[in-house]
């Protein structure tokens, strides 16, 4: 489910398939309204009421939509020299996998691929909280590690393990060739499995009493740093 215009026209200009569109009177006479509507092939009038029903969001704004968004596993991913994935593990909170899309889009990363046990792309607080990036950015689900070293094996790229603390300086780590950033989960962090996996294990200082960042703007702070050092 697609909640309010920002996301169903992103879904538009995506070329998503939206088999139901649901809107209000008040919003189809609005300008933007007016302005989707002649992109549609259709849709239903619905009252506010039955809309608000519907939706998850405090404020559905006006419109939603249904749409089909097929998954796959870690064929999604495109295999790039050079480029820059994002390993999640077990990732629980639909939020933060949407705005960890969402930051993966924005700092060039090539992909996402989602650990068993983490929360769905498809969530609609994942697809909204995304802004439209989960409709774009090239994401798995349900990877494995060894899955994932197969498909990313032709570029060899370098494990790179997020830890709260005891690792290397964020701003130390070389950021040539194709990389693996390792997240783990919003509590216990990342599995031995995957920490003993990591070729390097990064840390960000913290000003004490704070013991560790939320998962997704340790994600930023470290692929944005990768993104200004590749220029």
């Amino acid at each position: 489910m697609l909640e309010g215009p920002h996301l169903v026209t992103e879904a538009v200009d995506s070329g998503v398939e939206l088999h139901e569109v649901l809107a209000t009177p008040e919003f189809l006479a609005s300008a933007e309204g007016s302005i989707l509507a002649a992109r549609l092939p259709g849709w239903i009038e619905t009252s506010g009421e039955a809309l608000a029903s519907l939706a998850d969001a405090d404020s559905p704004q006006g419109v939603l939509a249904l749409a089909r968004l097929p998954r796959g596993g870690v064929g999604a991913l495109p295999v790039e020299a050079g480029g820059v994935y994002v390993y999640a593990e077990c990732l629980q909170d639909p939020g933060n996998l949407g705005a960890l899309a969402r930051t993966c889009e924005a700092a060039g990363a090539a992909g996402l691929a989602l650990g068993p046990g983490s929360a769905h792309p498809n969530h609609r607080r994942a697809l909204r909280a995304s802004a439209g990036s989960l409709l774009r950015l090239p994401t798995a689900i349900q990877v494995a590690q060894v899955d994932l070293e197969r498909r990313l094996g032709s570029v060899s790229p370098r494990w790179l393990a997020l830890e709260p603390r005891d690792g290397i300086s964020w701003r130390e780590v070389a950021v040539e060739g194709a990389l693996v950033v390792l997240l783990g989960a919003e509590g216990p962090g990342l599995s031995p499995e995957l920490r003993r996996r990591a070729d390097l294990r990064l840390s960000i200082p913290l000003a004490a009493p704070v013991e560790s960042l939320n998962a997704t703007v340790a994600a930023a702070l470290v692929l944005f740093e990768i993104a200004r050092r590749r220029g």
